[in-house]
C-alpha cells in the first residue's frame, strides 16, 4: 500500500544518503554534502515521503506558479532502490497530484524527467502525463552534463484512477 505525508526533517535526514544510489544519481543534478541534500529535500516544506507499507520508500517534491492567470503545480520524484519498478511511484504521483488539484486548487500538473529516463517516463504516462516537447540542455545530470528533459503535463480531467 503506497501512502504519502508530510515529509518530516528525520525523513530528509534519511533519504539524502538515496540521492548517491547510481539508479537515482544518474538523473540527479549533482548536490553537495549530505546536510546540503537533505536541506534541497526539504523543499521548503514543500515535499511529501513516499510509504509502502509504512516503510518510508522515497520523496516527491513540489513547486506551484501561483500567479492567477497562469496557476499550476509541478512535481518531482525519486524511490529507493528496492522500491524501484514496482508502479509505487506512479501510485505515488497520483496521490501527489490529486493533492494538488483537490487541495491546492491546480488544474495542470508539471513533470520533467531527463528525456532519456525511459522507466520514468512510463511511469508518467500511466499516471496521465503526456508529452510537450522536449527542453534542450535544461539541467544538469548526475554526471555534471547538460541533458534533454521531456516537458510533461497532465490537466486535472485527465488523472488517472
Amino acid at each position: 500500500m503506497v501512502t504519502i505525508r508530510r515529509l518530516t526533517e528525520a525523513d530528509a535526514d534519511a533519504l539524502a544518503p538515496s540521492l548517491e544510489d547510481p539508479s537515482i544519481a544518474r538523473w540527479w543534478t549533482p548536490l553537495g554534502p549530505l546536510e546540503e541534500r537533505a536541506r534541497e529535500l526539504r523543499n521548503q516544506g514543500r515535499a511529501f515521503a513516499i510509504e509502502v507499507d509504512g516503510k518510508l520508500a522515497g520523496w516527491i517534491g513540489y513547486e506551484e506558479e501561483l500567479e492567477p492567470n497562469f496557476r499550476y503545480g509541478s512535481l518531482d520524484i525519486f524511490l529507493r532502490p528496492e522500491f524501484q519498478g514496482r508502479g509505487h511511484g506512479s501510485a505515488a504521483l497520483r496521490l501527489a497530484a490529486r493533492r494538488l488539484i483537490d487541495e491546492r486548487g491546480h488544474h495542470r500538473i508539471t513533470i520533467d524527467p531527463a528525456a532519456d529516463n525511459e522507466r520514468a517516463i512510463r511511469a508518467y504516462r500511466a499516471v496521465g502525463f503526456r508529452d510537450v516537447g522536449v527542453m534542450r540542455r535544461y539541467g544538469r545530470l548526475g554526471d555534471g552534463r547538460w541533458g534533454d528533459h521531456l516537458l510533461m503535463d497532465l490537466l486535472a480531467e485527465e488523472l488517472r484512477a
